[in-house]
């Protein structure tokens, strides 16, 4: 069976569109999908810090473009989102360790589904427990027990060692995708050419 570890931070938008294909692709190759919840500002903050100095002093042509493009693959895809929100960039350290209990409880894909819709679709801060609260409910976990444990060294410890794993393989943004172990895409639009490797 092929392999496709999808790593991945919510508060990216454009991991938000890889997230409403992967899993679907995944199923249809019959690959096995491996969820790395990871902190993309620590990427940013390693390797790729050039995140930043372009959105203190963008170039207007390329923002320009990078909003007609966002606005076009929304369409594609079939996917309303807000961009930016009120809360950019969000920390989403607590939502990214609730994917790991969510992992474990086999409920991983509607919980991204939610994070993902109430950040980007409803405009909410996935940084505050009032707002990942009635999300945990929905899925079927316990809200007090999942606290308890993103609050935990394990699972602070599990996203800092996806992150470090992200880098030491050559990651540099969110969405990152390995097929097969070592064979690199990153973003959304490089879906195509991961469903190509998984066709191969």
């Amino acid at each position: 069976m092929a392999r496709v570890e999808f790593f991945y931070d919510y508060s990216s938008p454009w991991t938000y569109l890889a997230f409403t294909r992967i899993e679907e692709l995944c199923r249809r190759h019959d690959a096995d999908l491996v969820w790395k919840p990871m902190l993309v500002g620590g990427i940013f903050n390693t390797v790729n810090p050039s995140v930043y100095e372009s959105r203190e002093r963008p170039v207007p042509a390329k923002a320009r473009y990078m909003w007609k493009d966002l606005h076009d693959w929304m369409r594609l895809q079939d996917v309303t989102m807000k961009f930016p929100p009120s809360v950019f960039p969000v920390n989403s350290v607590k939502a990214l360790r609730g994917a790991l209990l969510a992992i474990e409880h086999g409920c991983i894909g509607p919980y991204s589904a939610r994070v993902f819709a109430a950040y980007f679709g409803e405009d909410r801060d996935i940084s505050r427990d009032d707002v990942l609260r009635p999300i945990v409910e929905e899925v079927g976990l316990d809200p007090d027990a999942f606290f308890a444990a993103i609050a935990t060294q394990p699972f602070k410890d599990r996203i800092r060692a996806n992150t470090d794993e992200c880098v030491a393989r050559g990651g540099f943004g969110s969405p990152t995708m390995f097929v097969d172990g070592d064979d690199m895409y990153f973003g959304n639009d490089r879906l195509v050419l991961v469903e190509a490797a998984l066709t191969r």
